[in-house]
């Protein structure tokens, strides 16, 4: 029966890795519809509370949700294999973005999918907002993070609205019972692993000229220094691979940037995108070394980190401050994934850009009233793209 559960559930990961298009907070509404509902692999409120925790850690949230959930079921083979499934529909298709590049000249063709994903960055926002935020103060946080992280827009926003979101709820402790405390035992081997795999690459990428190596070491070092998800690596790897480096061409970049926000799966995918196009002047096996090392790279270190953090999570929640935290650390998300919608949105106001901003409103009411899979949305807007 174990054997069977699992296959079944990395075929839910498959499923979600084909349609679960947008974000982490788009990925959480739908990983609640089929994990939590459909499958009752856990609760509504332990799922929150996994979101949560990843949240905090640097990587790719949805990634880190996804493969602890793996773990939990049946453990770090599960686990990889989770990983595996999860990443490969969308490492797959943005390489092979890169090596037609051709096909991708004309980004008309995309120009409704970034309003169709700010819609579903809205809608996930409101629905989540519903579920998680219980009272005035967690309506004041979701304002403030949004406040703080739309106007000063740097990667430390986001841990830092986490840490003073989860600092202000954790003083509500005493609205949560007692636990029976047991010794804390921590499992250092993963955090280790972690930081010390980064120094190794950090040396190995210093004394070689190996490009594939170095480039390894640079996702990885992004991989593991990045909170906030696909919209704070793409500004970091623009400076980086093209104003810095020069490896890859702005409007390629760019292209790639908008293509991995119209699929479904992580954004991450897109570093494979990226190791594919630094590769280019190689065979097409090379480049295809490039596009598993921009994979590996980006999505390692926060796979060591969960390894290690949710070893110890079961003990921390033993805590009542570290329990009450979750709400406050719920709401500044909230506030985040709404900074990230004004973000988007801005520019369309400001350019009185009414096909977007239609485009944004109807996809919200489709979402909101209707039962349309997502997939079927981004497929109507790229017809739309290659109509108008």
């Amino acid at each position: 029966m174990k054997k069977i559960r699992r296959l079944i559930f990395l075929q839910d990961v498959l499923i979600l890795a084909c349609t679960s298009f947008g974000g982490p907070q788009v990925h959480l509404a739908m990983f609640i519809d089929r994990f939590v509902k459909k499958r009752n692999y856990l609760t509504e409120a332990e799922l929150l509370e996994l979101q949560a925790l990843c949240g905090f850690l640097p990587g790719p949230t949805s990634t880190q949700t996804i493969t602890a959930l793996g773990y939990k079921i049946g453990g770090p083979n599960l686990a990889y294999l989770t990983l595996l499934v999860w990443i490969t529909p969308a490492v797959t298709i943005m390489t092979a973005a890169a090596f037609g590049m051709t096909y991708l000249r004309n980004r008309d063709i995309i120009r409704f999918i970034q309003p169709i994903g700010v819609a579903f960055i809205i809608h996930a926002g409101f629905v989540l907002g519903n579920k998680v935020i219980k009272n005035i103060s967690g309506i004041v946080l979701m304002i403030l993070a949004a406040g703080f992280a739309f106007y000063f827009q740097s990667p430390w926003v986001f841990p830092i609205s986490l840490i003073i979101g989860g600092t202000f709820t954790a003083f509500n402790y005493k609205d949560y019972p007692h636990q029976t405390k047991h010794k804390m035992v921590i499992p250092w081997a993963n955090f280790n692993l972690f930081w010390l795999f980064l120094l190794f690459l950090a040396v190995l990428g210093h004394f070689t000229d190996y490009e594939p190596i170095r480039l390894f070491e640079n996702f990885y070092r992004n991989g593991s220094l990045v909170f906030g998800g696909g919209q704070v690596l793409a500004p970091i790897l623009y400076t980086e691979f093209v104003e810095f480096k020069e490896l890859v061409r702005a409007d390629d970049f760019l292209t790639g940037m908008a293509l991995s926000q119209a699929l479904p799966g992580p954004v991450f995918a897109f570093t494979s995108y990226l190791g594919t196009l630094v590769m280019k002047e190689g065979t097409w096996w090379e480049q295809l070394l490039g596009s598993a090392v921009g994979a590996a790279g980006i999505f390692l270190p926060g796979t060591f980190l969960i390894f290690f953090v949710y070893r110890i999570w079961g003990q921390l929640k033993q805590y009542r401050g570290i329990r009450a935290s979750l709400d406050g650390i719920n709401a500044a998300s909230i506030g985040l994934t709404l900074a990230a919608a004004i973000t988007f949105i801005v520019p369309m106001v400001k350019q009185v850009d009414i096909i977007g901003i239609v485009t944004v409103i109807a996809t919200f009411l489709i979402l909101q009233f209707t039962k349309i899979p997502s997939f079927f949305i981004f497929l109507g807007g790229l017809i739309l793209g290659f109509i108008f």
